[in-house]
């Protein structure tokens, strides 16, 4: 049987979207870099973090999946096939912070079964959910 180790972001600018996400979601912060991990990517010859081809996000408190964005050279370019949903104690105001953030927002949707959520997009255009609790 099979556990879930981790989800897997590509993007064009790893460390930003992780903070991005860190920043998003409770719990979660961005892991540290320990030295193995700068001498290995000072030996892909990359000086600055901010170019690193990869970045882990951890929850803090341990329970939930880590996060993994990786840098890959294509832009994205067509809709999800799955998504992330959120939910906050207030829809509204957690969309607002999410967009202060640099999110942002496409839509919101009533759907006849009662339920109600508003589609939005992190700074690479992935799309993400957020409804009320």
């Amino acid at each position: 049987m099979a556990t879930l180790r981790d989800i897997v972001v590509d993007c064009a600018k790893p460390s930003a979207l992780a903070r991005f996400w860190a920043a998003a979601l409770d719990g979660y912060a961005v892991e540290p870099y320990d030295e193995a991990e700068i001498a290995r990517l000072k030996s892909l010859g990359i000086e600055d973090i901010e170019d690193d081809p990869g970045v882990a996000m951890r929850q803090r408190a341990g329970g939930g999946p880590r996060f993994f964005f990786q840098q890959v050279p294509e832009p994205k370019t067509v809709k999800n096939r799955w998504h992330i949903d959120l939910n906050a104690e207030d829809r509204e105001t957690e969309v607002h912070r999410l967009i202060a953030l640099g999110a942002r927002r496409l839509r919101d949707v009533v759907h006849e079964s009662g339920g109600e959520w508003t589609v939005m997009q992190d700074p690479e255009w992935n799309e993400f959910c957020v409804m009320a609790r």
